[in-house]
């Protein structure tokens, strides 16, 4: 069980929040309050709970406060929904499907003498209060990391952040992954989950250590990224930097982020900003096609299956347990497919002999299905990738090119977006990464609508 040292953390964070807005720009106090609060703060179980309420975990009260302040301090240039008329439909969508989900789900379900009880209205404030705080990253990013200097401090946050954590994760590459348990009193997750390949894999205080190999992957892209786009006397230390942190990267032992790095460096190095777009769409198309897909039975399972045991055995027979739990869930869904079945597990299959779920949700796009139906996925998959299909749309004028940070911040996200299929990391700085590119993908229509203004004369 978490100690008081990590309730004080949360409970203190507000104050650390209202010190960095006061004392950075604004849109570099977000960049540096999500992530500070995301990668330090403990993970779950530390959370406050409130009657009719969201937990408030590190993420959901770094969002809440970083919202909070912005709406009191920057009102004036504050947007609550993109120019995008998609885009509005999709947050539509997102903030209000799960309501109808509640209302088709008053009714208790059973396995055998085992019961799941019916929702009911008084889960419609919390539903609600957790997608709108699921949102909060992406409107504040949305609004205060529009511009191309915006997105380079993106980047430059993500190298620092990147070099910082890299202490405490090679720490734990020696010693094991203690620090939560030394600073905060609990493990965060099962531990034979750290022991990969003779050795241990870093978690630090995030959930799994597949959340802190993703965040190194990030980092990695950002370096490069900053030596590709940002060259000159910081050339040689943004190199530096980038070998370093892929030698992290590798240290966290991690299959999946380290074949993502292997694919966006080199992107990010050789190629000019409209490949790296086409081919952040070509992920996001993937991540968007794969449920549809996977319930046509047009996944090659057995050849993926296949290739990834020439790999390593042990992977494999996890991968298929993964397929296997997919088409089950997808069968659940099949039942609810609009709005999806809701909360308490009610997605799950459970034992008739002992209530005890038999399921596993690894991938976000099945528990989004699950929960709340096709309608919930689409939207939130739509406003996660609406971002980089905004960008491959507009044109690039000659008198206005585009920033070279588009193109890798593109390619994280269609990353990140990717990597939801096999796991659930969501986070905060996903919806960061979503918020920012549709800011400036709607900053360059902008400017564009600004050079074709006809332009008055009067003649005296």
């Amino acid at each position: 069980m978490p100690n008081l040292l990590a309730y004080v953390a949360l409970a203190l964070w507000p104050v650390v929040g209202a010190v960095l807005f006061n004392r950075l720009p604004v849109g570099r106090a977000l960049l540096a309050s999500i992530l500070i609060a995301y990668l330090f703060l403990p993970p779950s179980p530390a959370m406050f709970n409130f009657p009719l309420l969201p937990a408030f975990t590190k993420e959901t009260i770094a969002s809440v406060v970083a919202f909070l302040i912005c709406l009191v301090l920057y009102r004036d240039r504050m947007d609550l929904m993109p120019r995008s008329s998609v885009a509005r439909v999709l947050m539509a969508m997102f903030l209000f499907g799960p309501l109808f989900t509640i209302m088709t789900n008053s009714e208790p379900i059973y396995f055998g003498s085992f019961g799941l009880p019916g929702l009911t209205l008084k889960e419609c404030l919390g539903t609600f209060a957790q997608q709108a705080i699921l949102l909060m990253p992406f409107i504040l990013a949305y609004n205060f990391l529009r511009t191309a200097d915006d997105l380079r401090d993106l980047m430059l946050a993500f190298l620092i952040g990147g070099l910082v954590y890299s202490i405490p994760m090679l720490l734990e590459v020696r010693l094991s992954p203690q620090l939560n348990v030394w600073i905060y009193g609990f493990f965060q997750h099962d531990f034979i989950q750290a022991m990969r390949n003779g050795g241990f894999r870093p978690f630090v205080f995030l959930y799994h250590g597949l959340w802190v190999a993703l965040f190194a992957m990030m980092s990695v892209v950002a370096s490069v990224a900053l030596l590709r786009g940002d060259p000159g006397l910081r050339l040689i230390t943004y190199a530096l930097c980038a070998v370093y942190l892929f030698i992290v990267l590798v240290l966290c032992k991690s299959a999946a982020s380290l074949l993502y790095a292997l694919f966006a460096v080199p992107l990010v190095l050789l190629f000019g900003q409209r490949i790296q777009v086409r081919v952040a769409v070509v992920l996001a198309t993937l991540a968007l096609a794969y449920p549809a897909a996977k319930g046509l039975d047009l996944v090659p399972q057995e050849r993926i299956l296949d290739l990834s045991a020439s790999y390593e055995q042990d992977r494999s027979a996890s991968l298929a347990y993964r397929f296997h739990n997919e088409t089950i869930l997808l069968e659940r869904a099949s039942e609810k497919p609009l709005f999806g079945w809701g909360l308490w597990g009610r997605n799950h299959v459970l034992s008739t002999q002992n209530g005890e779920i038999m399921t596993v949700t690894d991938g976000r796009w099945i528990i989004s299905i699950g929960m709340f139906g096709w309608l919930g996925f689409l939207a939130e998959f739509g406003l996660l990738t609406l971002p980089v299909f905004a960008i491959w749309l507009k044109r690039r004028s000659p008198d206005k090119p585009l920033s070279p940070f588009i193109g890798p911040a593109c390619l994280i996200l269609g990353l990140n977006v990717l990597d939801l299929i096999p796991n659930a990391t969501l986070t905060p700085l996903t919806w960061l990464f979503a918020g920012a590119i549709m800011g400036y993908a709607e900053s360059l229509e902008t400017a564009t609508e600004i050079r074709r203004a006809p332009v008055f004369r009067t003649v005296i």
